[in-house]
């Protein structure tokens, strides 16, 4: 059915369907439950199809978003399909996290006359229905001989595996941990991104060919030099796993957490199983949660499912700076969160036998713009207060993973850590590449999935010169 300019300007925004917040607020079910068939097409036919699409110059990893949006306007969830993955290595992962409202979505032409098409839960809806409905993508026919290493299995080392993957190369990745997703996993909640579909999509990347070997440290089991005496090429993106503390007195008590800490025991070791869990966290009536990020939306909204009340989340800036989703502030308010805005801890205080059991607090106002471009929060004298808390999580960031360059020194990194890159990601290291986090600092999901995506046309390009020169050679 083809519908006139009119007509589609005419069609509402869908709502997604939701679980009950207060009872979701006591359990790890995902909280959007997906949009219906019809609602989906629906939803795409609000597409007008502008020429210009400025909708994929905001998408990281240029997904063919008008293409995909047409063929499910028409029913095809097929061709959709396709298109989605062919562009999308993780397409129901960042259907699900991906903060869409920042990037495609901000650039949607729709959204200047009202609300801009929902890409985000479309793209959620057709990799849903891909997973029910089609087969796994299958490896190529085509090999090129060349054996390329990828060291972590993020959204950015799963995203360079499977394009090289589907460019015929030879690939293996590296995973410290028992299970792959990186921050996927262990980081976001399952209420937020079923382990399940990490699980699937990390299994579609296997039917491409990909290999996944576990246990290993990059920096201890092996090093890079190591690596690349096997390897032709090597994509590095071990993330930022190093937390950031905020340096007040108190942090070492028992019951404070780093956010990294806190939702690796709860997201992959099963901690929210309460006693039956071999790595579990403290519980506690009162739990506050420092940071405005997604990750601290993610830690405060996962205390209050472990049965802490109130979960109050502690920001030294306003509701306006918070660099969290809308979507996860509206839903951590609906759940019941308490949010304190304009307060800094200036110490964490324990009782007689090591605990926390209080945070000092100082109110803050908002100054002049810093170097990110929001207003600098300064101290209000003599405005200190008090806070119960058995649970203390902070939340204020990560820096970069040390473990691999300390035992790489010919690697170039920059004054925080990060791995250095020229503009076709490589390091200083010939056939090194790296991405995401390790290069960024702590970013999103969907901009390391970029890095690995434009990382991968990179080395792949390197590896088809260096198949050149052997072959002018011999």
């Amino acid at each position: 059915m083809t519908l006139s300019p009119k007509e589609k300007m005419a069609i509402p925004r869908t709502h997604m369907p939701e679980q009950n917040a207060s009872r979701r607020a006591t359990n790890f079910e995902e909280v959007n439950q997906g949009l219906e068939e019809a609602a989906a097409v629906k939803e795409a036919q609000r597409c007008i199809q502008c020429k210009n699409r400025p909708c994929v110059g905001g998408c990281p990893v240029a997904v063919r978003i008008p293409e995909f949006l047409a063929a499910l306007a028409e029913g095809d969830f097929r061709g959709a399909a396709e298109i989605l993955r062919a562009d999308n290595a993780l397409p129901a992962t960042t259907g699900r996290v991906c903060p869409q409202e920042k990037q495609c979505e901000a650039k949607c032409v729709r959204g200047a006359k009202g609300e801009a098409v929902a890409i985000g839960w479309l793209e959620r809806f057709v990799a849903d229905w891909a997973a029910r409905n089609l087969e796994a993508p299958k490896p190529p026919t085509r090999k090129t001989g060349f054996k390329v290493c990828v060291v972590g299995s993020g959204p950015g080392g799963l995203t360079a595996a499977g394009e090289l993957a589907r460019k015929g190369h030879e690939v293996t990745v590296f995973e410290a941990l028992h299970a792959a997703g990186g921050v996927l996993r262990y980081g976001i909640p399952e209420f937020r991104l079923p382990k399940e579909i990490v699980d699937r999509e990390v299994q579609n990347l296997q039917s491409l060919g990909v290999n996944i070997e576990y246990n290993v440290i990059v920096g201890k089991t092996i090093t890079v030099p190591q690596i690349m005496k096997e390897f032709d090429a090597c994509f590095i993106a071990n993330g930022a796993g190093l937390p950031t503390f905020m340096n007040v007195p108190g942090e070492n008590l028992k019951g404070v957490y780093s956010a990294n800490e806190y939702l690796t025991r709860v997201n992959l070791m099963g901690a929210y199983k309460g006693e039956k869990s071999k790595t579990p966290v403290a519980l506690g009536q009162t739990a506050v949660v420092f940071g405005g990020g997604n990750t601290a939306m993610d830690a405060v909204r996962t205390a209050k499912r472990l049965g802490s009340n109130p979960a109050v989340l502690a920001y030294r800036r306003g509701r306006e700076e918070m660099p969290a989703r809308a979507e996860e502030v509206k839903h951590a308010q609906e759940e019941g969160v308490e949010f304190m805005f304009l307060v800094a801890p200036i110490e964490l205080i324990g009782d007689s036998n090591g605990w926390v059991k209080s945070v000092r607090l100082q109110r803050m106002e908002l100054g002049e713009p810093d170097a990110s471009g929001r207003r600098r929060p300064v101290p209000v004298k003599g405005s200190e207060f008090e806070l119960p808390a058995e649970i203390a999580v902070v939340a204020v960031g990560t820096s970069a993973n040390p473990l691999l360059t300390a035992t790489c020194p010919e690697m170039k990194t920059n004054k925080w850590g990060n791995i250095e890159i020229d503009a076709n990601h490589m390091t200083s290291m010939d056939g090194v590449f790296a991405g995401g986090d390790i290069v960024r600092g702590g970013a999103t999901v969907i901009l390391a999935m970029g890095d690995g995506k434009d990382a991968a046309a990179a080395m792949d390009q390197y590896l088809q010169a260096r198949g050149r020169q052997k072959h002018d050679a011999g």
